[in-house]
């Protein structure tokens, strides 16, 4: 959703060029207003049979997506994903590096930024959470039919060709 008056004095906005592209501008407070993603993070937890997946509830109820959810305001990003996969698998975990950065397009109206971290655990118990209806271990050539966003299907397929060449890192 695109705010049609300035946040800080209520003029209605007028659309300006800037750098090449039409943005939202406030002739009252002299600033542009940008739209711009939001940062979600994502953790990827494997064992022998496979990496490990959620049945979602709420939004993309019943597709199946790597453990995920929103950074909150003024919240660092591996504490984060720490807080959704317990929240969502109730299992404990340390966050590793980044396995990789994607933009995620498949909902014009929201669109994010995706950071998929490696993840370890190291306590808790499996159990789906809060926002989940199920939590459990796939393997990367048997994934669920029904994923629930194309970013993390692209996710898999370069954790199988990484898996091929690499051993997961040590953190």
């Amino acid at each position: 959703m695109e705010f049609k008056f300035c946040p800080f004095c209520s003029e209605l906005l007028l659309e300006r060029f800037q750098h090449g592209r039409l943005r939202l501008y406030c002739n009252a407070c002299d600033l542009f207003h940008y739209r711009n993603p939001i940062v979600g993070v994502a953790v990827l937890l494997l064992k022998e049979d496979g990496l490990l997946l959620v049945k979602r509830v709420g939004s993309y109820e019943g597709k199946w997506c790597i453990p995920c959810g929103y950074v909150e305001w003024n919240e660092d990003v591996r504490v984060s994903a720490q807080r959704e996969v317990e929240e969502e698998t109730g299992l404990v975990v340390t966050i590793g590096p980044v396995f990789n950065v994607h933009s995620n397009f498949h909902d014009m109206e929201k669109q994010t930024v995706g950071i998929w971290f490696w993840g370890r655990e190291i306590g808790g118990t499996l159990q789906a959470g809060s926002d989940a209806a199920e939590a459990s271990y796939f393997s990367l050539d048997l994934l669920p039919e029904h994923m629930a966003f194309p970013t993390d299907m692209m996710i898999c397929e370069e954790l199988r060709s990484y898996l091929e060449n690499n051993h997961i890192p040590e953190f």
